[in-house]
């Protein structure tokens, strides 16, 4: 059977997933209720920036395999597998997710569902989720249980969605029935026949797999960035601590780069929430370890101020402070939570003058932070600078020539936030090279 998709809500995961399924050949409907967001996607015009994901949505926009609408009532007349792509962000003042958007396309979208469908959870959310979203379909769907659900959790890299979301390195099913995992078997045969793992669960087995993985991964950049502060206590170097542990297979290299730690829209908001979530099961001594991982990850960029100013000489007062970056990491223009924006408001309040360069992020921090000073390319922004920071680490910083950074800047003083540069070669030059762990 040719399924039809729907995806409810048309954020980073909708988007990516609606042109992505359109690309493997199924019909594909996004639903939203911001009408200006489904005017655009309409018109071919991406609200994200994803590289390749642009060209995918408008060759299935032009093929008629991919179309957009905010009508609830149309997306469940055309689909038999309906996605809930919708973000579960913090909670304001406390840990918690607030899976409200989940909810409220539940509400939205059931009452429509008038005959069978598979309805597939994307999103990230407490464990106990799927089960109250599952009896809430049944309880307001005209077909009852033959609307059921299951729960899918997806594991996209920002900068990499396009690639993840058509090869991914596995995928994960909790399903309530045979028919279920049946369907999805079928909407996901292509990956299968690649030789793509799938993992057959229950929906609290899917809900931790995503959490437990986002936890893992913060839990190993924390512990390389805590061996950085033992670093600079010692005079050690924790670029090459790094690459003696990437050695060991059972460490491995992936997510041990040191510096200036994690940020965007998911990391820091699901280990809080799955602590959360831990301590309301009574499980909350399980993972009393995540508290550290946050607080290390967040006194690195208090340590990045802390250089930065001591490269000033003391304090940011008349001094001009270049950050090269504003995105939570390179590829994407994602500011949420950013490392590098937080750095650059942390020392602007202290009295310095900051200006801020992004390749893509540019408009979304001016949006965010307008105090703050802007300039059109790397050069222009390290104009008559004291100090610059690395905060981001996009290739055309890495390719910056020091030589002719060094005949724009006042001081030739910079501190690597991301260990991305060359310190011999940026000393070559004449430059005083910081990096955080590093002598």
């Amino acid at each position: 059977m040719a399924y039809r998709l729907t995806m409810v809500g048309t954020g980073y995961l909708g988007a990516t997933t609606s042109a992505c399924m359109a690309e493997l050949g199924f019909e594909v409907l996004g639903v939203d209720v911001d009408a200006e967001k489904i005017a655009r996607l309409q018109a071919g015009d991406l609200p994200i920036y994803e590289p390749g994901l642009q060209e995918v949505l408008r060759r299935n926009l032009a093929n008629g395999r991919l179309r957009f609408t905010t009508s609830y009532e149309e997306a469940a007349a055309f689909g038999d597998v309906h996605f809930l792509c919708l973000g579960t962000p913090q909670k304001p003042g406390e840990y918690g997710a607030d899976v409200s958007y989940l909810d409220a396309a539940i509400e939205s979208l059931a009452p429509h569902l008038k005959r069978e469908c598979l309805v597939l959870g994307k999103s990230t959310v407490p464990v106990g989720t799927a089960q109250r979203l599952a009896d809430k379909l049944a309880r307001l769907a005209p077909i009852g249980s033959g609307a059921e659900l299951a729960w899918n959790p997806e594991f996209l890299r920002e900068g990499f969605a396009v690639k993840d979301t058509l090869y991914p390195d596995r995928i994960v099913l909790g399903v309530a029935s045979d028919k279920a995992e049946k369907v999805m078997r079928e909407v996901y045969a292509s990956m299968l026949e690649m030789g793509t793992p799938i993992v057959i669960t229950d929906y609290p087995t899917a809900e931790l797999v995503k959490v437990a993985a986002n936890a893992f991964l913060a839990t190993k950049i924390s512990f390389i960035n805590a061996m950085a502060e033992v670093c600079e206590a010692s005079h050690a170097d924790v670029k090459q601590l790094s690459l003696a542990l990437s050695f060991d297979d059972r460490i491995g290299g992936k997510f041990l780069n040191p510096g200036l730690g994690f940020g965007g829209g998911c990391l820091p908001k699901d280990i809080r929430a799955f602590m959360a979530r831990a301590g309301e099961l009574g499980a909350d001594q399980a993972l009393t370890f995540l508290r550290e991982v946050d607080a290390i990850n967040m006194r690195r960029r208090a340590r990045m101020v802390d250089l930065a100013r001591e490269l000033a000489g003391g304090s940011f007062r008349g001094c001009t402070v270049t950050v090269l970056g504003a995105a939570f990491k390179p590829n994407s223009d994602d500011i949420r939570d950013s490392p590098a924006l937080d750095v650059a408001v942390k020392i602007s309040e202290q009295g310095g003058r900051v200006t801020v360069y992004d390749p893509v992020a540019q408009e979304n921090a001016r949006r965010a932070h307008p105090e703050l000073s802007y300039g059109e390319s790397a050069l222009e922004a390290a104009r008559d600078a004291h100090v610059v920071l690395l905060l981001t680490e996009w290739q055309e910083f890495i390719d910056l020539d020091p030589d002719t950074l060094g005949t724009v800047v006042a001081t030739r003083k910079i501190v690597d936030g991301r260990n991305a540069l060359d310190a011999e070669t940026w000393r070559a030059s004449g430059w005083h090279y910081r990096a955080l762990g590093r002598p």
